[in-house]
């Protein structure tokens, strides 16, 4: 492959990544006023594993890129401590590199590995614990996905078999050493998060990033141990992910792994067509010892398969039993992609349908993205009925150089 067309293919991804794909705004946007909604449902502890959550909202695990040279400083500890003190119940921080030289490329995109950047870590966990609250770091490896600003070679990425999308090539194949050596990665992160007192991890699973390039047929079109025809044989990278985190911690330090059908690349690509194939594929990863499923998916509302109305959250919990968590434009218009595009503005209205779907059972957790980066507070407000002081969302706050 010449190097114009790894750039070519470079450049299609990052168009790709700063354009609004099949956008939908929200169908559940009816006008509600303060008091009227019963949000207790929302506020009340969970047991998972070691850890009890004051409440059922958690923060989104979102990339903000300003942890000069990997470490997080005071700033990112003040805007962790800031939602926890806002009433967020679970801080899932930003995805951070697990000790993997591939892992990443972004310099300021926080790492867990190292001196001293497990010690801004350490300042982050105590000041989301000082105001009650709980952490899970998000244990990130980007596989041939980087940010669309990282300037980086391809042929420096790992990934199962080099394919961007089904026809660009830009990568290479990784070797099973380099595969072996991304999955102790994330056992060695994981042990650090536990040693400084966060209350669980999150694996990041989904997105089109490293584990979800091992899932998805597209990109992973190995013949060896690490691929395979089916998911299930496709999933046995992040099954041993799974086991290594949980090797290295304890038995009941909680893991969390986040999914999703859809990847960067592909808006539409599904994993799983069928209730069947979703129980195939996430029964290994529960039995490896995953605790909650946090399943993205770009609007909370839609349903995930035919004839019902549950969304990808709710099947999981219905075929594994285990917590789930939804995370899709909580309060606010249109998904995050679309977003940067045609812009987005807070709905308030759809969290009177997010109350009903948590009522009826089909999830344990709701992750609050955009919107807690627009308001700290979002959950004390939400709790206290002030729903219409909701800090109104813009697009612009996630363009901001300093955090708050």
């Amino acid at each position: 492959m010449s190097d114009s067309d790894k750039n070519e293919g470079l450049e299609s991804y990052k168009k790709s990544m700063l354009s609004g794909l099949d956008s939908k705004a929200s169908e559940t946007d009816a006008q509600l006023s303060d008091g009227e909604l019963d949000v207790s449902p929302l506020f009340e502890p969970l047991r998972v594993g070691s850890a009890t959550l004051p409440n059922r909202v958690v923060m989104a695990p979102m990339t903000r890129n300003m942890s000069p040279g990997g470490v997080p400083d005071d700033k990112v500890a003040a805007y962790y401590r800031r939602r926890a003190a806002g009433g967020t119940g679970l801080i899932l921080t930003e995805g951070t590199y697990v000790p993997d030289p591939a892992a990443g490329f972004s310099p300021n995109v926080p790492r867990i590995h190292g001196e001293e950047a497990l010690e801004g870590w350490r300042q982050v966990v105590q000041g989301v614990h000082d105001e009650g609250g709980c952490i899970f770091p998000q244990l990130w490896h980007v596989g041939l996905m980087p940010l669309p600003t990282d300037d980086f070679d391809p042929q420096d990425a790992i990934s199962p078999s080099g394919y961007l999308r089904r026809d660009e090539k830009i990568g290479r194949e990784a070797r099973g050493d380099e595969i072996e050596r991304a999955i102790e990665a994330f056992g060695a992160a994981a042990r650090s998060a536990m040693d400084l007192g966060c209350d669980g991890i999150q694996i990041h699973g989904a997105h089109g990033y490293l584990i979800d390039q091992f899932f998805w047929d597209v990109t992973n079109r190995r013949n060896d141990a690490f691929g395979g025809n089916s998911l299930v044989e496709r999933s046995r990278v992040a099954v041993a992910i799974v086991e290594a985190c949980r090797a290295a911690t304890a038995p009941d330090f909680p893991i969390s792994f986040r999914l999703s059908q859809w990847k960067q690349q592909d808006f539409g690509a599904r994993l799983a067509p069928t209730p069947q194939d979703l129980e195939r594929f996430l029964t290994p990863l529960a039995d490896a010892g995953v605790d909650i499923f946090d399943c993205s998916t770009r609007r909370f509302w839609e349903p995930e398969f035919e004839d019902s109305d549950m969304n990808l959250a709710g099947w999981a919990k219905k075929l594994t039993g285990k917590v789930t968590s939804t995370v899709g434009s909580i309060t606010l218009s249109t998904d995050l992609f679309s977003g940067y595009v045609e812009g987005a503005e807070t709905a308030i209205g759809n969290l009177g349908r997010l109350v009903d779907m948590f009522g009826r059972g089909d999830f344990d957790l709701v992750s609050i993205g955009r919107a807690s980066i627009a308001d700290p507070e979002w959950a004390n407000k939400v709790r206290e009925g002030k729903l219409n002081k909701i800090n109104g969302f813009d697009v612009q706050v996630l363009q901001q150089t300093e955090l708050y």
